[in-house]
């Protein structure tokens, strides 16, 4: 593992009790950083905690809910240095016509309204003190509009359009905002996929394998550190080659 200098640094990362959370957190803590777990499943991150050891903080915050996101921040202490925002839902694998309504909605206000919730809340502090990281996980489904995923598409694509505007609203300022970009990275989330869409992805990919947390995980580690100082706005690759653009 390579070191990556997050000595001092403290970050708040959504959806951090499993999954890509899980493993960014790991990575933050290997390379110096405080961090702090948001989950909406308070014992998930109960197990979180245990498994990351002394020094991990965790707030139980449901992203999707505005006022839920208000209360996490004044519940987090201490300064935050970087924000990550990795809470998400699939929704299900069902043509356009057929999508439930409700699943829509749960869809985009997860990945969508709660990412926007935490960045509208945590920009102010991160101004207050001219510094700051954020990065979001889009998906490449974001670029390339995955069939029987209309919902989970066009959330990601929404967030890295989010991405490309707070990044110039915030470029004249000490904070840096960007965005990665996984194929499918295999974590509990496959347990809301059907087969066929799990193989429809992996056939798209040019490596002929799914990504790895810890790619991941080393990806935004490293898109919160000083050494990421004239990125904003942008958008990390992470498809094994699926999307090159």
């Amino acid at each position: 593992m390579n070191q990556l200098d997050l000595n001092g640094r403290h970050a708040v990362i959504t959806g951090g009790a499993a999954g890509l959370g899980l493993a960014i957190a790991q990575r933050m803590l290997a390379s110096g950083a405080r961090v702090t777990l948001w989950d909406r499943d308070p014992q998930a991150l109960a197990c979180a905690a245990g498994q990351l050891g002394a020094g991990v903080r965790t707030v139980a915050v449901d992203v999707s809910e505005h006022a839920s996101v208000v209360q996490a921040v004044a519940q987090t202490e201490g300064a935050i240095d970087a924000l990550v925002n990795s809470a998400g839902v699939t929704g299900p694998n069902t043509r356009l016509w057929d999508y439930p309504p409700e699943a829509w909605r749960q869809v985009l206000d997860v990945n969508l309204n709660g990412l926007f919730y935490c960045c509208r809340e945590i920009v102010p502090r991160m101004r207050e003190r001219n510094w700051g990281r954020i990065v979001n996980i889009a998906s490449v489904a974001g670029k390339d509009g995955n069939p029987n995923a209309s919902a989970y598409s066009a959330s990601k694509a929404a967030v890295i359009a989010l991405t490309k505007s707070l990044g110039k609203e915030l470029a004249d300022t000490g904070i840096r905002v960007n965005c990665v970009t996984p194929a499918a990275v295999k974590t509990a989330i496959f347990d809301q996929m059907t087969p066929e869409h799990i193989q429809f992805m992996l056939s798209k990919i040019p490596m002929g394998r799914f990504g790895l947390p810890e790619e991941v995980a080393a990806m935004v580690g490293w898109l919160c550190t000083e050494d990421c100082s004239f990125s904003t706005g942008a958008v990390f690759d992470l498809s094994g080659g699926r999307s090159s653009y």
